[in-house]
């Protein structure tokens, strides 16, 4: 007997039609996929529905305009502020500075958005050199990192405008998260390649439109987005599993120039309370006494560049979990659609002996 027009012996009842029950599947698993896509894209807030924590926040307008200090916030070295923007360095060679957070940070779960601008009259690779954020114990302790202190004890995000590293593959600018209990020290002559969790590419400096990080951690995941492309849109650029930070430090921000320079202006950073429930065993944990660290963390040896951004053995994190099982569903459907058919030929085939 012959197969339905359909082939297969499943008949067409419109492009995905309920006739056939192998498609279904297959739409089913599409639009599970594209519902994951949703979930990940959608994971940070939008500011509007969390809790703006204003004792941890700098915003517009600023005060204490055209003094040497400002409520909540305490800056040192090259910073100047003005009505539109906090300036860690000027567009000058061999200037630091940094603006430091006076209340230490109490929330297990918090997410930063900082409301950025990097900017100079230096063309191609002729600038430098970044700035960095930071959740750290020590406060206000200038030094060779961005204008702050080395073999520091928690949490820097690193957005490196300059490669000293002539033999690299990256693409720079190049953000990058470092996690430290003090025993560890930057590498600038490596770009901190050593001692980076992860890393992404992001086109960030001397654009015409504002330019935004964020930064999230919750239940020991550390999560980084972008939106530098004028897209009013969050990008993936970091998600890392089995981080642990303490409570009670601080938050901050510095940058520094060298031969090359650049300004790194601050516009604004706010701190949003994330309300998140955790599991009963850690009730009894003293958050303010654990060790920064992170699980899995990569050997150095193991920090081979990609140009992607991307190590080749990272951990899994939640995301690629999801994507394993995605694709094992999906293989799993393939394998059902492959068996159907072998056994509906052979069916076919049986009936014409009789």
């Amino acid at each position: 007997m012959a197969a339905g027009p359909g082939g297969g012996g499943c008949a067409r009842r419109g492009r995905w039609g309920r006739g056939c029950p192998v498609r279904g599947l297959l739409y089913g698993a599409l639009l599970l996929l594209a519902s994951g896509l949703r979930r990940g894209a959608a994971e940070l807030t939008d500011g509007n529905n969390e809790h703006l924590k204003r004792e941890h926040s700098l915003i517009k307008p600023y005060q204490g305009v055209g003094s040497s200090s400002m409520p909540l916030w305490d800056f040192q070295g090259s910073t100047m502020l003005t009505s539109q923007y906090v300036r860690l360095t000027p567009d000058e060679r061999s200037r630091e500075g940094s603006i430091w957070n006076r209340v230490p940070c109490f929330l297990k779960d918090w997410e930063l958005h900082v409301h950025f601008k990097i900017h100079g009259a230096g063309k191609k690779n002729l600038h430098g050199d970044g700035f960095a954020l930071w959740y750290t114990r020590e406060r206000l302790m200038p030094g060779p990192v961005f204008g702050s202190k080395d073999n520091f004890h928690g949490l820097a995000i690193f957005l490196d405008t300059y490669p000293n590293d002539e033999a690299t593959e990256r693409v720079f600018p190049y953000i990058s998260a470092m996690v430290n209990n003090g025993s560890l020290a930057y590498d600038h002559s490596k770009d901190g390649r050593w001692t980076e969790l992860a890393g992404c590419t992001a086109d960030l400096r001397n654009r015409n439109h504002d330019t935004f990080l964020a930064v999230r951690y919750s239940r020991g995941r550390l999560t980084m987005m972008t939106d530098v492309e004028d897209k009013n849109e969050w990008k993936n650029c970091i998600d890392i599993a089995g981080v642990r930070l303490p409570t009670g430090y601080f938050f901050g921000a510095s940058a520094g120039t060298g031969d090359l320079s650049d300004n790194h202006d601050i516009i604004s950073m706010k701190l949003f309370q994330l309300m998140v429930e955790h599991p009963p065993e850690e009730e009894n944990i003293d958050w303010t006494k654990i060790e920064p660290s992170v699980n899995l963390l990569k050997s150095p040896k193991d920090n081979l560049d990609d140009p992607t951004g991307n190590f080749r053995s990272g951990p899994l994190t939640g995301w690629k979990v999801f994507l394993l099982l995605l694709c094992a569903l999906l293989g799993i459907i393939v394998c059902a659609v492959v068996g159907a058919v072998v056994f509906q030929r052979r069916q076919e085939r049986n009936k014409r002996f009789y």
